[in-house]
């Protein structure tokens, strides 16, 4: 005798590993067929009969679009471990510093003459712009932007720039909400943000390499901010899920934007969308339940998907954050990632140069050859604009052969238009060895320069300072904050930033952080003060 039970559009990968694989057949009751060993071999997402034995089994497991929802609503502050909270305020610092730095930058301030068109009830604050206010949404937006709108912000691997799509739609959502978070609660949300970034990656081998398609930001970014707000509104599982959904539907953007003005915006809209996002939900629009499960769903922005669930969470368990096992690269200056490599092998062979021949004339250098991985978007030969020159092998290597460094000014038109340094760019040849992966895992860059004299030299980078092998020291990270954080703010407001981000967990309106961004005095509802200079 046999049971049959119609199933709704089943999950391209679905699981059902809990079903007895005897009890599983796919046939007619007449004739029983081949045992489902996995549903991926007989269903891509049409509607089936399954057969099942009548004795008692197993209910099927929950989706991973469930397991997701339920361990986003589940989660909690005890669950946070102290090695996660460090490495999250320093994450939080750091994203602040460059979205301050940012605020100076033409894309910024595009997206905010835009934003202020917009108005509403609830307002949040427009970091560096004193008694500038935003709806949370369009906030989100531009303090997204201006966090990477030098590409100065912090990456992740898989890759990614993790912060900059959640902090802003934290602080924006935050500042907007009746009764105010604590500082742990955003601390939780934050970190919920990027938990959820770091598992949908790991779904893919694609997204462990230096992305070819999409732009990883606008694909995970927006899912992790629907998350982390989704966590600090308090939705249930299925709105949680909810917001995933529409999340998704706002998600990637083409690589093809990348070394331009627009690249910066994706952070933005992720942070802004993934706010949207969970706000819907919580008003009750749905979403496709199996988001995460279907080959039309999430699956669509990798060539090589394949979701797992989370792992139940209850009030009470252990739970093992991503972040605990990756740590995150914080950048010295504002370029692409890959850039840090190249810039640390150039320093050292000037160095090596300069050890040898203390007089030498970087003039007279015949040939530069650049071994590093492919990937067209940062081989930019000649670059034009500042976008391009962030995302360019070459630029990056002879602006450090030049000055010892790159940093902020080196992107500024005079250093670009210099002629010793359009004069070396004709001089680079570029290589692409096979054993250089285009992974920031497992890259490396090599510098060869010869000289007219025929001397050579060379060094070769296999991690740069700052990468999650070497990371900053603490004290290198606030320093690096500082310095971008005061050429907007007064040194007291920058020191203030600094205690309260180290004591984060302890405070009692997260709220305050808004305050601080746009130079406000703010005097607390508890015993605390915290004071910002007004401008």
């Amino acid at each position: 005798m046999f049971l049959i039970i119609r199933y709704r559009p089943f999950p391209t990968h679905a699981c059902i590993s809990d079903l007895n694989k005897s009890d599983c057949k796919v046939g007619s009751s007449r004739k029983v067929g081949k045992p489902v060993h996995h549903a991926n071999q007989y269903i891509k997402g049409v509607r089936y009969f399954s057969f099942i034995r009548s004795r008692p089994y197993k209910m099927i497991r929950k989706s991973v679009t469930e397991s997701f929802g339920t361990a986003i609503s589940t989660l909690n502050a005890t669950h946070l471990t102290d090695g996660v909270i460090r490495r999250s305020k320093r994450m939080m610092l750091d994203t602040l510093g460059v979205g301050l730095l940012g605020t100076s930058t033409p894309v910024f301030n595009v997206t905010f003459q835009y934003s202020k068109r917009y108005q509403a009830q609830q307002n949040s604050s427009v970091w560096g712009k004193p008694g500038s206010f935003l709806p949370p949404n369009y906030a989100a937006f531009v303090n997204g932007v201006a966090v990477h709108s030098m590409d100065f912000d912090d990456t992740w691997h898989p890759a990614t720039h993790p912060s900059g799509a959640v902090l802003p739609a934290l602080v924006a959502l935050a500042e907007s909400m009746p009764s105010k978070p604590s500082g742990l609660d955003l601390l939780l949300a934050f970190n919920v943000g990027l938990e959820i970034q770091g598992r949908l990656m790991r779904f893919s081998k694609e997204a462990h390499n230096i992305p070819k398609r999409f732009h990883p930001p606008t694909v995970v970014g927006v899912m992790g901010s629907a998350a982390a707000s989704a966590k600090l509104l308090g939705l249930s599982p299925s709105q949680t899920m909810a917001a995933l959904a529409i999340a998704c539907s706002s998600a990637g953007a083409p690589l093809a934007n990348a070394a331009t003005q627009t690249k910066p915006l994706h952070l933005g809209n992720a942070a802004r969308k993934g706010l949207e996002a969970s706000q819907l939900a919580l008003l009750g629009l749905e979403g496709n339940k199996q988001i995460l499960d279907l080959e039309s769903g999430f699956s669509v922005y990798y060539q090589d998907y394949l979701p797992r669930h989370l792992a139940e969470v209850s009030p009470t368990s252990q739970y093992e954050w991503v972040l605990e096992k990756q740590d995150i690269a914080f950048k010295r200056f504002p370029a692409h990632l890959g850039m840090h490599w190249v810039a640390d092998a150039a320093v050292t062979v000037r160095e090596k140069i300069y050890t040898k021949e203390p007089n030498a004339d970087l003039s007279q250098i015949n040939r530069i050859v650049l071994k590093v991985p492919s990937s067209r978007y940062i081989d930019c030969p000649l670059p034009v604009t500042e976008h391009e020159a962030r995302h360019s092998y070459q630029f990056n290597c002879c602006s450090a052969l030049l000055d010892g460094e790159v940093t902020v000014d080196s992107f500024s038109s005079k250093m670009m238009e210099r002629k010793a340094l359009t004069d070396l760019l004709l001089k680079v040849h570029v290589e692409n060895p096979k054993d250089n992966q285009a992974s920031f895992e497992k890259m490396y860059c090599e510098v060869v320069v010869e000289l007219a004299n025929t001397e050579t030299y060379s060094a070769r980078c296999n991690t740069f300072y700052g990468h999650w092998r070497k990371p900053l020291s603490q004290e290198h990270l606030v320093g690096k904050f500082k310095k971008n954080a005061s050429t907007v703010l007064s040194t007291e407001a920058v020191d203030s930033i600094v205690q309260l981000i180290d004591s984060m967990e302890t405070v009692s309106d997260c709220s305050v952080l808004g305050s601080y961004m746009r130079f406000q005095k703010h005097i607390n509802h508890s015993n605390d003060s915290y004071y910002s200079a007004s401008a």
